[in-house]
């Protein structure tokens, strides 16, 4: 927001240096950009932030000055002299998109001569960089930057039938504005249209057929209140902004809109002549009542560290617009003005007396308790975790710590030690919801038995397919009889089959520990189908177990249909976690892929045989994909399958040429002849 110095003397006394005033409105929030010299005069370039929409005018530029050195503002009170004849019979104002606008009033002057501006007014809008057009035109500019409130001048000649509506824009309606460019305008666009077009873009622009020129004899002045969201959409769509959709996308003061519309017109008279129709056609509702807010003085040593004394802030609030209804040694109440919208708390106005006395009053030892934190890198990895799995479609359970003595028997990977037993067991609804669990007390070993629970729960009340997670603590005994360890698991169980829960697995840890790789071991554990179950490691070290719940298991939990679980360790996860995020460069050449059918013996997994493949491959191997298992004794023998997979190679240097894809696919191919006894079928 550029600002004349010269023009801020109207409102306020500025008898303080340059200098210093654009520190003072630095410290309060309006910070110095930098100021120009302008023939005599100063245009100050302050930034406003968002909420601050109040000081896009020099009227709430000159409130901050006179509130931060304590004296008088002066604004004008308008008083255009009318002749008689009522508006009403002249226009008409009506609203269609009460959405989008919630009052528009219009005022009209007849018989006024378009020319050049007086040379006051051309100064003034020269020094903020504005360019000049004709007095009336001037004039609508030189009331919006002095009150921040956009205004817009018809040549009410063009306006079809003396009606204003303002409506939705109809589907791909054809609009040319005063830029003389076509837009094309759709429904969610806000228009000011009179009987038969469009003759504005509410808040954007106004038309070309419409426009103030040397020709036009009356004018309708337009001032209105348009909805900051419906005035930003349409603004970006058209990439159509303007000083006016600048402001109503800020959200205007909606109470003073006639105070705009009274003072263009005293100035439309005073430099161009005409005489101005009694009244105001107008639609729409009244801005609401504004909530008091209450600001207990202790506050502001609480949150600024700093006394400030207790007559500084009704003094203060009342400066800056607000209407103090109580006040006393300990607490003001005040109503906000309305045009800060942005005071809506107490902490608001904490913010307002401090920038006003000063924030470089506060020292730098100020006694305001503060302390440093940072979130625990469990907490974040938990978070990521939770990520994954409610995005993949999970729900987060949390179970009781206690279980009965067969659910800890049936499953208990992390130790072979006896459980910890409470002396209080727990009563009530776990045992009504499971029959002949008997007595619930010990301390779980693993989460796993209580999400089959909750799997089993579901089923039965019909619920359909439950797939849960839970991340708590698990107790186990130390053999040496010190304090018990315990850790934190993660346990899922799903209704999905052992490959999608084991690719569940991959892909959070993928994501977790940037690409790390899991190697699978055999499972026994007899809670867990033996052909279709692995144990789960991570550069050598444990990470935990997937694998289907076997038909013995179903039976015990009382499952009618299969499910999948895992547990992991989430202190291994922790340590493997690579929180800050990675980056790696696309590959700009092209991959080669190559399918491979090998026949192995029953004993060789899947697992093996990937590892083989990722060994012999190298630095060119981007993926590795199993595609299906097939068995034929018949032509491969009795004890022998099929492993059908693609591999996708691809060089970050050059296109891969074919005797190169050749040489990795004889690689593999030897690799798994020699480690495997695999055989590629021709």
């Amino acid at each position: 927001m550029i600002v004349s110095q010269k023009w801020l003397a109207d409102y306020v006394d500025v008898p303080m240096s340059h200098d210093e005033l654009v520190d003072r409105l630095t410290m309060s929030g309006l910070n110095h950009e930098g100021t120009e010299a302008v023939g005599d005069d100063s245009a100050i370039d302050l930034e406003v932030t968002s909420n601050r929409a109040d000081c896009l005018g020099h009227i709430g530029v000159a409130r901050e000055i006179a509130v931060l050195y304590g004296t008088e503002l002066k604004v004008p009170d308008p008083q255009p002299k009318t002749n008689g004849q009522a508006i009403a019979d002249h226009c008409r104002v009506s609203i269609e998109a009460a959405e989008s606008c919630q009052k528009y009033t219009a005022r009209l002057i007849q018989g006024v001569k378009i020319g050049p501006s007086p040379q006051w007014l051309q100064d003034r809008l020269t020094t903020l960089g504005i360019a000049i057009v004709n007095n009336v035109v001037d004039v609508t500019n030189y009331v919006m930057f002095e009150c921040g409130q956009p205004l817009h001048a018809f040549d009410f000649a063009k306006i079809d039938g003396g009606q204003i509506i303002v409506r939705k824009a109809k589907d791909k309606e054809e609009f040319q504005a005063i830029d003389h460019k076509a837009y094309e305008l759709n429904p969610d666009d806000c228009v000011i249209a009179d009987a038969s077009s469009a003759v504005a873009i509410a808040g954007v622009m106004g038309g070309a057929d419409s426009e103030v020129s040397d020709a036009t004899t009356d004018v309708l002045i337009e001032s209105a209140w348009f909805a900051p969201l419906s005035v930003r959409k349409t603004a970006r769509r058209l990439t159509l902004h303007s000083p006016s959709s600048f402001r109503f996308e800020r959200d205007v003061d909606a109470t003073q809109l006639d105070w705009a519309s009274r003072r263009c017109c005293e100035l439309i008279l005073e430099c161009a002549g005409g005489e101005l129709l009694d009244g105001v056609a107008e639609a729409g509702e009244e801005p609401a009542a504004i909530e008091p807010v209450t600001l207990r003085h202790g506050q502001l040593s609480r949150i600024l560290g700093i006394e400030i004394p207790a007559d500084f802030v009704p003094k203060t609030l009342m400066g800056l617009g607000l209407e103090v209804t109580k006040t006393s040694n300990e607490f003001t109440t005040a109503i906000p003005p309305s045009w800060r919208k942005d005071l809506t708390r107490e902490v608001d106005l904490v913010e307002e007396v401090g920038r006003i006395y000063g924030f470089d009053k506060v020292p730098d030892n100020a006694a305001v308790p503060m302390a440093a934190s940072t979130r625990p890198k469990a907490d974040r990895v938990l978070d990521r975790i939770r990520n994954v799995l409610t995005s993949a479609g999970f729900d987060e359970a949390v179970t009781a710590s206690l279980v009965p003595e067969k659910w800890s028997d049936a499953y208990s990977p992390w130790s072979d030690q006896p459980p910890l037993t409470s002396s209080q067991p727990m009563l009530g609804v776990l045992e009504k919801a499971s029959q002949n669990i008997g007595t619930v007390n010990l301390l779980r070993r693993s989460l796993v038995p209580n999400l089959l629970e909750v799997r089993r729960i579901n089923e039965y009340r019909s619920n359909g397919d439950v797939d849960v997670f839970e991340t708590a603590k698990v107790y186990l005994t130390d053999p040496k009889g010190g304090i018990p360890d315990q850790p934190t698991k993660l346990a899922i169980a799903s209704g999905c089959d052992y490959a999608a829960m084991k690719g569940l697995v991959e892909s959070l840890v993928d994501y977790l520990a940037d690409g790390k790789v899991i190697a699978v071991e055999d499972c026994d554990d007899p809670l867990l189908d033996r052909d279709r179950s692995a144990k789960l490691m991570v550069e050598g070290q444990l990470l935990g177990w997937v694998g289907e719940v076997s038909k013995s298991g179903q039976k015990l939990f009382g499952l009618r249909s299969g499910s999948s679980v895992a547990e992991l360790d989430i202190a291994l996860l922790e340590s493997l976690a690579v929180l800050v995020p990675q980056h790696q460069n696309q590959s700009a050449f092209p991959p080669v892929s190559r399918d491979f059918n090998f026949i192995v013996s029953d004993e060789v997994s899947w697992a093996q045989l990937e590892s083989t493949v990722r060994g012999a491959a190298g630095k060119l191997l981007e993926s590795v994909e199993y595609r299906e298992t097939f068995r034929d004794e018949k032509r491969d023998g009795p004890g022998k399958k099929r492993l059908l997979l693609s591999v996708v190679l691809r060089s970050d240097d050059a296109t891969l040429t074919g005797e190169q894809a050749d040489a990795v696919s004889t690689s593999i191919i030897g690799d798994c002849e020699s480690q495997l006894s695999a055989a590629l079928v021709g």
